[in-house]
């Protein structure tokens, strides 16, 4: 769904762009580049119309302008292949409308080590693991806890294997979170997008054992107050929302 509205914001906006300069008497290839710019920000705005979410709007903005100044350098064809199939390596799930690739900070990594609880054989899962680097962080300074990480993107899954190395507690699959059982973990975090929250909340709630913690950073579950809040002292300046079953 997310595709197809990115697809119709391009269209529409070179429509328009084009239309435009028909009707003003302009010829629509006389300057590629302002025309690209003007494609870009109409692209955006339609975007916004549509109600996608930002990092479409950013990607609308750039696109049109950055396809011509890549076709003014004149590079070969396995170029655009090769940043095309690196795009789609790691932000596979981004393309299919789900969720981007968020980066937990190190002080994330540092607040929600406070909220876990002290007792030994605890178990945490982050769907949507990423890199891998806030897990590692947590299974270094908690070696009695086990904790795994599911991550879907090859190239991101891939760094988090490389992250995981050499500790025994920490494990990395690559697979769908919304198939991923919950019934036996303490701790689920996760750092999605507004768009998957309700869902998730669902899975959480079917799932999870009563008196188990979800912890979501930067994005609430709509409608539902969480038991309490962390301030990150990030550049993000994120939040850590906490659910208890």
């Amino acid at each position: 769904m997310a595709a197809l509205k990115a697809l119709a914001a391009q269209l529409l906006a070179w429509v328009l762009v084009v239309a435009g300069c028909i009707a003003f008497g302009q010829q629509p290839l006389s300057s590629s580049l302002p025309l690209a710019a003007a494609q870009g920000v109409t692209a955006a705005g339609m975007g916004m119309l549509l109600r996608s979410e930002r990092w479409w709007v950013a990607i609308h903005l750039v696109f049109s302008p950055a396809v011509f100044l890549a076709l003014r350098f004149d590079l070969p064809p396995g170029f655009y292949l090769a940043v095309l199939a690196g795009l789609t390596f790691v932000f596979w799930t981004t393309f299919r409308g789900e969720v981007p690739l968020f980066l937990s900070s190190r002080a994330a990594a540092e607040a929600l080590l406070e909220l876990l609880p002290p007792r030994p054989g605890l178990r945490m899962i982050d769907l949507g693991a990423g890199t891998g680097g806030l897990l590692r962080r947590l299974a270094q300074a908690r070696p009695d806890a086990h904790f795994t990480g599911i991550e879907h993107a090859p190239l991101p899954y891939l760094a988090a294997r490389l992250n995981a190395g050499g500790l025994a507690n920490l494990a990395v699959r690559r697979g769908n979170l919304w198939r991923e059982p919950l019934g036996e973990e303490d701790v689920v975090y996760v750092f999605l997008s507004p768009r998957v929250m309700p869902r998730l909340w669902q899975k959480a709630r079917a799932e999870m054992r009563p008196g188990s913690l979800l912890v979501s950073s930067s994005f609430p579950v709509q409608n539902v107050a969480p038991e309490w809040m962390v301030a990150v002292a990030d550049r993000r300046g994120a939040t850590l929302y906490c659910y208890r079953m």
